[in-house]
């Protein structure tokens, strides 16, 4: 079984970041909005300090 280790959830104007790690794909985050909308990419991030600091990019286009 797979373990979903859910490092950082942080509310930014509205949105919320989470950052995550699974075995199969590392680090990783999702942005969603308040719309239940959710916005990120299936790319794999080395560290959870990467991941968030792309998601924070993401947010700063957003709004």
């Amino acid at each position: 079984m797979s373990r979903t280790v859910i490092e950082t959830v942080t509310n930014i104007n509205g949105y919320m970041l989470m950052v995550f790690y699974t075995p199969a794909h590392s680090w990783q985050f999702r942005i969603l909005s308040s719309e239940g909308a959710v916005y990120g990419e299936k790319k794999t991030y080395y560290s959870a300090r990467a991941a968030e600091s792309t998601g924070r990019k993401w947010l700063e286009q957003v709004g």
